[in-house]
């Protein structure tokens, strides 16, 4: 019995991540994913062409928060269920949903022919203004830069805003720029930039109706 959980211990070190392929239903974008590590536990669903509804639930309320709004302005179908070691820390929970939620946006899009591919927006949240530009461009770069000088945001490490959107440019394969113009509140620089980011993604994924079935790239390639 001990042989069998020896063996069963060194392949779980050995494929330290199991993540099973993405699954769109056929004729809409919609994806879900189920990402397994020996850290966390992720099941994702997305639904691009949405209405902004939504069941989130990672354990850290401030992200939950982040998730939701970004469900609803983004017009984005979204379940999100995580576990993770939040005993340990909060990153490998923050980071992993953001790598799930990247490759969610990915698969639901498959080949990307016929979609604006970029987006930006400039978000107010009352004294606060932020901006978020995506490029859904298969090139992997994200820049995150809110200047929190809080710790702690509610109940997320502040430090770990960065970790989320790291990890959705890897798992969308996308270039992601999110800015802090000005503001007061820690609060209201997150929620902006969620907010801006949402935005942004709805409108690089949204369908050019000018551009038909062409991809959006004379490389053509995403």
């Amino acid at each position: 019995m001990s042989g069998n959980r020896t063996a069963r211990t060194a392949a779980n070190q050995a494929a330290k991540e199991r993540t099973v392929a993405p699954r769109a239903a056929r004729g809409a974008r919609t994806a879900r994913i189920d990402r397994e590590t020996t850290e966390t536990r992720v099941a994702l669903c997305l639904t691009l062409d949405g209405r902004g509804r939504y069941s989130v639930r990672t354990g850290i309320r401030f992200l939950d928060h982040m998730l939701e709004l970004f469900a609803r302005h983004g017009a984005f179908d979204l379940t999100v269920e995580a576990t993770g070691d939040l005993d340990v820390d909060q990153h490998h929970t923050v980071e992993d949903i953001g790598i799930v939620l990247g490759e969610a946006v990915a698969a639901a899009l498959g080949s990307k022919r016929g979609i604006n591919r970029a987006g930006y927006f400039v978000m107010p949240m009352d004294e606060t203004l932020g901006v978020a530009a995506v490029d859904l461009s298969g090139r992997v770069h994200a820049v995150t830069d809110l200047k929190l000088r809080a710790r702690l945001v509610g109940d997320l490490q502040a430090e770990l805003i960065a970790d989320f959107f790291d990890g959705f440019a890897q798992g969308a394969r996308a270039n992601v720029h999110v800015k802090v113009l000005y503001g007061r509140s820690s609060h209201h620089r997150v929620e902006a930039v969620f907010k801006a980011f949402a935005r942004a993604l709805r409108v690089a994924c949204s369908r050019d109706r000018q551009l038909g079935r062409m991809l959006p790239s004379t490389k053509e390639l995403l």
